[in-house]
C-alpha cells in the first residue's frame, strides 16, 4: 500500500484559511480510505510511519485518528493498530464536517456542550454513585495534577468532564462526549502540537472553575453544579472568541 510522501502530495491544492494541521491529516487519511487506498479490514501504518510520511507530529497524528475513530471510519484495536472499518451509514456522520480551528464550529460546539453538559453536571449532582463521585474526584486531582507539572491536560479535561456525564447516569451524556472525543477540548484543537501555547495563568483559571464544578457536585447541590458547568463554559465561549480573533490578527 503507498503513503503520501508528505502532507501536500493527499490535500488538495490549499488547505482551507485556519485549518490545523490535525484537520488535514484527518482528511488526507480520509481521503485515502474513501478512494480504496485504505480499503475496510486494512491496518493502518504505525504511528511512527505516519508521522515520518506525513512530516507532523505524532500528537496530531493521535489526533486525526481520534477524529477518525469518533466517525467510526477507523478502530484502535489493542496490540495490533488501527483498522478501516465499513464507511458508516449517512446517519451515523454527524459532526464529520466540524473544523474546530475555525470560530464558528468552535462556538458551535461549546454552546451545544453548555446546554448538553450542564444538566449532565446537574443530574450528576443528584445521581451519582459513589464510585463514580471517586471517578470524579480521580479525574480532578488527575487533572490539576498534569497543569501543575506542566503535561498535557487534553486526554485529563476530557476523561474529567466525561466522568461527570457518565454520572449523570443517562447514556446519552457520554454517548455525545465520546462521539466527538478529546476534540471538545478547544484549546487542543487551535493548537495542534499541543498546549504549548497555554499560559499558566489560563490553566489556573480552568483549575479554578473545574474546582467549582467539583465541589458543587459533592455538595449534591444540582442547580449550582448546573450552574458552574454552564459558566465554565460559557466562559470558554468567550475566552476562544477573543483567542482565535488575536491569532488571525
Amino acid at each position: 500500500m503507498t503513503m503520501p510522501k508528505s502532507l501536500d502530495a493527499t490535500l488538495q491544492p490549499t488547505p482551507p484559511q485556519g485549518q490545523t494541521l490535525v484537520a488535514q491529516v484527518r482528511e488526507a487519511i480520509r481521503t485515502q480510505i474513501s478512494k480504496g487506498s485504505y480499503k475496510p479490514g486494512d491496518r493502518l501504518p504505525s504511528e511512527a510511519r505516519l508521522t515520518q510520511e506525513f512530516g507532523v507530529s505524532r500528537t496530531v497524528i493521535r489526533e486525526a485518528v481520534a477524529a477518525l475513530q469518533s466517525e467510526k471510519l477507523v478502530e484502535p484495536r489493542q496490540g495490533a493498530g488501527v483498522f478501516v472499518l465499513e464507511p458508516p451509514s449517512g446517519e451515523g456522520l454527524a459532526f464529520r464536517n466540524l473544523d474546530l480551528a475555525r470560530v464558528s464550529s468552535l462556538i458551535e460546539m461549546l454552546e451545544l456542550r453548555t446546554a448538553v453538559e450542564g444538566d449532565a453536571a446537574g443530574f450528576a449532582a443528584l445521581r451519582r454513585s459513589p464510585a463514580q463521585e471517586e471517578k470524579i474526584i480521580e479525574a480532578f486531582d488527575d487533572l490539576r495534577a498534569r497543569m501543575r507539572s506542566g503535561q498535557s491536560t487534553t486526554e485529563a479535561d476530557f476523561r474529567f468532564h466525561l466522568t461527570i456525564a457518565e454520572a449523570a447516569n443517562s447514556p446519552r451524556f457520554p454517548e455525545f462526549l465520546k462521539l466527538i472525543g478529546t476534540a471538545i477540548i478547544p484549546r487542543h484543537a487551535i493548537d495542534s502540537e499541543g498546549e504549548r501555547l497555554v499560559s499558566a495563568e489560563y490553566l489556573a483559571v480552568l483549575d479554578r472553575e473545574h474546582e467549582e464544578i467539583l465541589a458543587a457536585i459533592l455538595a449534591n447541590d444540582e442547580d449550582a453544579a448546573r450552574a458552574a458547568m454552564r459558566l465554565h463554559l460559557r466562559n470558554a465561549q468567550h475566552r476562544y472568541r477573543q483567542y482565535l480573533r488575536a491569532l488571525r490578527r
